[in-house]
């Protein structure tokens, strides 16, 4: 009895172990806007290359897993002795493509994502309402380790909120590339409540999960 009691622990223990290996996305905590970075004029500017640029997503559920990009419509990253210190980008959300889908599937979950279904406008981005989503760049920091954390405001439906989240920056010649490390934010807290569980207590396995996984990659000349 006690060895099969240490075997089902053991077998517990390791299964631990594996999902928490796999589950190792940056999770951010968003809190209140911040005041924006600011250039001075000895800045030198970087233009976001949008065809170059592009925002990965993953939204979870018990079933499985959606996936696709978001374009960068414009913007601009601004260095100082060759360091990031602010900048701005806007994010065209008519633009939301799902790449795990294709035919009917494809096209019906990009309307619903988008809100362009009549009667569930609100339920996930109502590009109607607000078709562009923005970040403004607030600071850049280093973590304990010496990594470059970029903070800054996400402004989604109309709600805005500080992101913090690890990023490799690089340059070669007139070129700046910005990477970021996969990290979550909560899509409750701009009002993306469409069968969320935190917000819902009869959906049942019926639910999406409040986080929405990000990986953002800009080129900028």
């Amino acid at each position: 009895m006690k060895k099969g009691l240490l075997t089902v622990l053991t077998m517990a223990c390791i299964a631990t172990t594996q999902i928490s290996c796999k589950n190792d996305t940056k999770k951010t905590e968003a809190t209140a806007a911040e005041p924006v970075a600011v250039a001075d004029n000895t800045a030198v500017k970087y233009k976001i290359d949008t065809e170059k640029s592009t925002i990965e997503w993953k939204g979870f559920k018990p079933t499985g897993t959606h996936f696709g990009t978001i374009k960068i419509e414009n913007g601009v990253l601004n260095t100082e002795n060759g360091e990031l210190i602010s900048g701005t980008a806007l994010i065209d959300m008519n633009s939301i493509n799902v790449l795990d889908a294709e035919g009917n599937m494809k096209t019906n979950l990009e309307a619903h994502l988008k809100g362009t279904v009549e009667g569930k406008e609100g339920d996930f981005f109502n590009v109607t309402q607000f078709p562009s989503a923005a970040f403004e760049i607030t600071g850049l920091t280093k973590d304990e380790t010496g990594k470059d954390i970029l903070s800054g405001n996400l402004a989604l439906k109309g709600i805005k909120k500080n992101v913090s989240f690890p990023v490799t920056i690089s340059k070669t010649g007139d070129q700046l590339t910005l990477v970021s490390e996969p990290f979550t934010i909560d899509r409750t807290q701009w009002g993306i409540n469409f069968k969320s569980k935190s917000v819902f207590d009869d959906l049942g396995d019926k639910f999406i999960n409040d986080d929405i996984e990000l990986k953002i990659t800009v080129n900028a000349i």
